[in-house]
């Protein structure tokens, strides 16, 4: 069923004109497209056309579009007061409730109106493109074109295939994605598919940690930002996105897959939401908001006490001669002996350990350790995150704490956890990039670009592991594994052969 996408006289159909079918409206009208749109709520599709001009209209006054392009983009909105008026499309893209009964009626509705040739796209988020397609008369032209809120700003769109579907359908509509201005993939018919398969890892680790007594969930947000490079922290993202929409696609994921352990959702989120703690739409998630703005939590000051002597473990060297470096510079004693003085702070440095099996295992005073996370550098300006063992002295704790914050640099105290915060939650998110890849979702480079873009990481996940190590990745997860004995840190096989193989995550088989 050719379909020519680069066509001038291009005709598409938009079933549903909330949020996300005027946001397609818009940049298919942009795109040069001729736009017909359509809602089964009286009047809703005439204002949806006002309000994607009006949209125009402030891009043009803001000098982001020219007069003629408004112009342009606007004559290609039109409405239709019935569904037979998209008989004359190539393409149906629908965007109503995320029902599978009620989109199944509609497109079986659409298969009586349309041309033989026409493509009937999907936004679901959420349902099996095969189970929509499945009461087609034609489901090899069903096809998943999944895009994400706000459409025009998020420059990305999934192109799902179903089981059935005709391969030039998805060629089709990854060019229209293109034509619309987007980085469109391809990915395969599996629940959440890439964006919100893959973005399991940051907030459910998260929840998790709090669920531990960790660190606050503000402390979290605070590394994760200032250490890892992400744009929010877990807990604000939950606070944006809102617990109604965040704790659902949890669940359904984790459902979808069977109770897969990876995709646990967590107890706190359920509970919360219960409560009407959803985030900003409410005033009070895990954070409050007056007038859309979160609380200010101010860290408390660093203590001034350095320690008299210092001993640095030499685990992992590289990271031993930086910390000698960053205490020698404040004039501390600093220990070279194999085993510390008796009376010197102990520093650890676990990958993937908890503060007490490292103490455990080296012989070292519980009281006199603590614990840094190395993985993400050391670099003055980058937040420094220790942890204690439960046994850990106060007047030991602050001295490692002033030790490290002696440069300006700011300091997170945890409690003690295999993995610390960054490492734990980077290495399931580069875990589940990873066993996307395996399942054949999508390709490794498709992966990356998907959810740089669609949830804003600082690296796709296989680009992260890349960037820390493939092996310290796999590291983290086995101590995990060991600590915890739960699969839901089980590698990846993707992880774990390129790791023992010191290859790149992103390398696909030949």
């Amino acid at each position: 069923m050719p379909v020519d996408i680069q066509s001038p006289s291009l005709c598409l159909g938009i079933v549903g004109t909330g949020a996300m079918g005027r946001g397609i409206a818009q940049i298919a009208a942009q795109a040069g497209i001729r736009v017909l749109l359509f809602d089964a709520l009286h009047g809703a599709a005439a204002g949806a056309r006002e309000t994607v001009i009006g949209t125009l209209d402030k891009l043009a006054g803001k000098g982001k579009i020219s007069a003629d392009a408004l112009a342009a983009a606007s004559a290609k909105l039109e409405v239709v007061p019935r569904l037979e008026g998209l008989a004359s499309t190539q393409v149906v893209i629908e965007a109503i409730v995320e029902n599978l009964d009620v989109k199944q009626k509609l497109f079986q509705q659409l298969e009586d109106i349309v041309t033989a040739d026409c493509i009937l796209a999907t936004n679901t988020s959420s349902l099996s493109v095969t189970s929509l397609a499945a009461a087609c008369k034609r489901p090899e032209r069903v096809v998943g074109f999944h895009f994400f809120n706000p459409v025009p700003l998020m420059k990305i769109v999934e192109v799902i295939g179903g089981l059935l579907t005709a391969p030039e359908v998805s060629a089709a509509m990854l060019d229209l994605g293109r034509r619309m201005g987007h980085t469109a993939v391809a990915a395969s018919d599996t629940p959440g598919f890439i964006v919100n398969h893959a973005g399991r890892g940051f907030v459910t680790e998260a929840l998790r940690i709090l669920g531990e007594g960790i660190a606050e969930f503000h402390e979290v947000d605070r590394i994760m930002r200032e250490a890892a490079g992400f744009r929010m922290g877990p807990f604000e993202l939950l606070d944006l996105t809102g617990l109604d929409v965040s704790q659902p696609v949890m669940e359904s994921i984790y459902n979808q897959y069977y109770q897969e352990p990876r995709y646990r959702p967590s107890p706190l989120a359920a509970q919360r939401l219960a409560g009407g703690l959803l985030g900003r739409k409410t005033g009070r998630g895990f954070y409050r908001y007056a007038n859309g703005t979160a609380e200010a939590l101010p860290a408390a000051a660093a203590p001034s006490a350095l320690p008299g002597r210092v001993w640095f473990s030499q685990t992992h060297p590289e990271w031993a001669d930086q910390l000698r470096e960053i205490a020698a510079a404040t004039g501390v004693d600093v220990e070279t002996d194999y085993t510390p003085s008796d009376s010197a702070l102990c520093i650890v440095t676990p990958l993937g350990a908890d503060a007490t099996t490292c103490c455990v295992e080296q012989g070292l005073d519980p009281q006199r350790t603590v614990a840094i996370d190395c993985l993400f550098g050391l670099a003055a300006g980058r937040r420094r995150t220790l942890m204690t063992t439960p046994l850990t002295g106060p007047a030991m704790r602050d001295a490692a704490h002033a030790l490290f914050a002696a440069d300006g640099t700011a300091v997170s105290v945890i409690r003690d956890s295999a993995g610390f915060i960054a490492q734990r939650i980077v290495a399931c998110i580069v875990n589940i990039g990873c066993d996307i890849a395996q399942q054949r979702v999508a390709s490794p480079a498709d992966i990356d670009r998907a959810v740089t873009l669609g949830l804003g990481y600082p690296k796709g996940p296989l680009a992260f592991g890349d960037a820390l190590g493939a092996r310290k990745i796999l590291g983290v997860l086995e101590a995990m594994q060991d600590f915890y004995g739960d699969p839901r840190y089980r590698p990846s096989p993707w992880l774990k052969r390129r790791a023992l193989l010191g290859v790149s995550l992103l390398t696909e088989e030949s």
